[in-house]
């Protein structure tokens, strides 16, 4: 998204290398990323990447950091073999692009990898976690597929739907004060309805300052103003896991 007026954290160029702790496995047609801890658990989070896919290094950060509080993680590719938005592609293209690839149409997908945790890997409790694009797909599945113990939704929400409250299990929905694709009164939007339909437990908790892709960014390229939040997002956000799943 280089041509946009209003770049993110994560539209800096070139990556540092980061060294994965997991692997790639097939699983159907998908591919995915999985990251294990270092003893069996029967608890397993599902990560929902960003528009920048699944291959993503702060996507894998983020699986890895998940594994390292004793969930096995895994990231599989949404896309299903298809391009990513690049850094470098036009954002005049971005609304063409998502019409390619919607966030709301990933059940299938859900499915496929639920029954992998569940026959291949022993999980019997499973959570999930997306961001911004991932964030959407949240939200829509935590309304869709009750096999989902808890959400938790970065910077992503679903917009045009009426149905978009009644969300089936604990779901928690992290943004940041300055996101210029969110704005504050969709927030507040949202929470109002969530008191007034939701029947489940539900948080929402605005990050100050902080602007959209905040949460993922790995060590070295946070900002020193920024860390505190970004830390506490990411405490927030296992702590949300770890109190249902």
């Amino acid at each position: 998204m280089k041509n946009s007026a209003k770049p993110t954290p994560l539209e800096i160029g070139d990556r540092s290398h980061y060294g994965c702790l997991g692997h790639e496995v097939q699983i159907e047609y998908l591919k995915a990323y999985v990251c294990r801890p270092s003893f069996f658990t029967d608890k397993a989070v599902i990560v929902v990447h960003d528009v920048f896919g699944w291959q993503f290094p702060d996507i894998r950060y983020i699986v890895d950091l998940i594994a390292g509080h004793g969930y096995l993680a895994i990231c599989p590719d949404f896309f299903k073999g298809t391009e990513p938005w690049k850094s470098t592609d036009h954002w005049a293209d971005f609304a063409d692009w998502m019409k390619d690839h919607d966030p709301m149409k990933v059940d299938k997908e859900a499915d496929v990898v639920l029954k992998y945790l569940k026959e291949q890997c022993g999980a019997k409790k499973i959570g999930i976690v997306g961001f911004s694009w991932g964030g959407m797909a949240v939200h829509h599945l935590m309304l869709k597929n009750p096999q989902l113990t808890a959400g938790v939704s970065l910077y992503g929400i679903i917009r045009d739907s009426e149905e978009r409250y009644n969300l089936l299990n604990p779901t928690f929905f992290i943004f940041g004060e300055k996101d210029h694709t969110i704005a504050l009164d969709q927030i507040f939007l949202l929470e109002e309805k969530l008191k007034q339909y939701c029947k489940v437990p539900y948080k929402i908790k605005v990050y100050p300052g902080q602007v959209h892709g905040f949460a993922q960014l790995k060590p070295e390229d946070m900002k020193p103003d920024d860390k505190p939040y970004i830390e506490e997002a990411r405490k927030d956000m296992i702590d949300w896991i770890k109190m249902f799943v």
